[in-house]
């Protein structure tokens, strides 16, 4: 009698055939900063007592006039398909925006594309501008998924290490020393993430400068421009002069300074062909981004009731800063690190508590999480293991409650 359908599939299987990837994966891995917050959300779920400092998110609500605004286009029926390049309204509000966040430089909304996240934003700029044979530079540390992204295009990343006692930023000559004749382009991020760092304007004219004399192309990643702890938003390649921009690709978006991770709404702004060219690869990929989402990044970046919420979110990063430097200061006085002058991040050097059971800052994070029930992103995953990164986009009480516990942990090692 011929067996049932059930029956025949859930016979054994036969062998199954190996499994073979497209070479575009051969150099990817995975995203560690994801790896560590989803095994974090893990055993907070387990009912382990656990401290996130990992998380490179706002903890604050999306302002209520964005979120409201985002409300009011589901219920007004604005959820078909948007235009792929951006709803207009966004890109004229973001102009606007990016034009008085530069004393009123002109900015072309047709410049502008909408994408799902600055992360897209990225990838869509490296993957029309780099490919095989092109080499682009990442000043080191650098945010994880920088490398991956050229290495998916299928150009090569060269990491350039920073100077420690410049903040872990780059010069020139550092790239320069860098470079060959199959150098086509550098990945600059200010503030930087993991540092906190911030390239001064007269720092992004000497590289903007010395790419344009080298006809390399610049993506400046500027998502975090406005978490900035001097006056005003952080200094910006839009300060620059006309033409240092002909090869320039500018990121922002919607998500760090607008606490609106989830609504998925970066861009890029850069020369029209190369915008052209981005939103053409877009079409094929996820086409326009949320229209939801959109109409309330463009309430975000025109309301003067969102600007308040955002400086009042600035300020407040500001105060968890300065408490944890002082703590640092006072209690771990022999721990070097980065001053943040931006973004929501301190960078922290632990190689002077290497030793038995302890070699890299991935190994320092383990033990931290095992003990005390902290949660950092270990320097590895950003090209330096001296160091780790801690998130202070978190509560108060949960800094000070992390403080003691790091604090504690570092004590009980022996300092080299």
């Amino acid at each position: 009698m011929e067996a049932s359908p059930i029956s025949r599939i859930s016979a054994p299987a036969q062998r199954a055939p190996q499994l073979s990837l497209s070479e575009n994966l051969a150099q990817l891995k995975p995203s560690e900063t994801v790896a560590i917050n989803q095994e974090t959300q893990r055993r907070k779920a387990a009912g382990e007592d656990v401290i996130d400092l990992s998380a490179g998110e706002p903890d604050f609500d999306t302002p209520r006039a964005a979120a409201e605004a985002g409300i009011k286009a589901i219920q007004s029926g604005k959820t078909r398909y948007p235009p792929n390049v951006g709803l207009l309204d966004l890109r004229a509000a973001a102009a606007k925006h990016l034009s008085l966040l530069s004393n009123g430089r002109p900015v072309n909304a047709d410049c502008l594309v909408i994408s799902t996240g600055a992360k897209q934003s990225l990838f869509n700029a490296i993957f029309s501008l780099f490919g095989p044979g092109d080499r682009v530079l990442i000043p080191a540390p650098a945010w994880v998924s920088y490398p991956q992204m050229v290495h998916l295009a299928r150009a090569e990343p060269v990491m350039v290490p920073g100077d420690i006692e410049w903040s872990l930023k780059v010069s020139v000559d550092d790239l320069e020393a860098h470079t060959d004749a199959h150098t086509t382009g550098l990945l600059l991020c200010s503030p930087v993430n993991p540092t906190g760092a911030v390239y001064s304007r007269s720092e992004l004219k000497a590289i903007a400068e010395w790419a344009h004399e080298r006809g390399i192309w610049l993506i400046s990643d500027e998502i975090y421009r406005r978490i900035h702890f001097g006056s005003g938003s952080a200094p910006s390649v839009l300060d620059l002069s006309d033409e240092l921009l002909d090869r320039t690709v500018v990121i922002y978006g919607a998500s760090k300074a607008y606490a609106m991770t989830g609504w998925r709404i970066g861009m890029a702004l850069a020369p029209l062909p190369v915008a052209k060219a981005m939103a053409g690869f877009q079409s094929h990929t996820t086409s326009g981004a949320s229209h939801p989402s959109q109409w309330a990044a463009a309430t975000a970046m025109s309301d003067p009731k969102v600007e308040q919420d955002v400086l009042r979110m600035v300020d407040e990063f500001r105060k968890r800063r300065d408490m944890l430097l002082a703590h640092f200061r006072k209690h771990l006085p022999n721990v070097e690190f980065v001053e943040p002058m931006g973004a929501f991040y301190l960078f922290f050097r632990v190689d002077n508590y290497f030793g038995p059971g302890i070699s890299t800052g991935a190994e320092f994070c383990s033990k931290l999480m095992a003990s005390e029930g902290v949660a950092l992103v270990p320097g590895d995953a950003f090209g330096d293991p001296r160091f780790v990164r801690l998130s202070f986009a978190a509560s108060e009480k949960d800094l000070v409650k992390a403080l003691e516990r790091i604090t504690r942990f570092a004590r009980s090692l022996k300092p080299r």
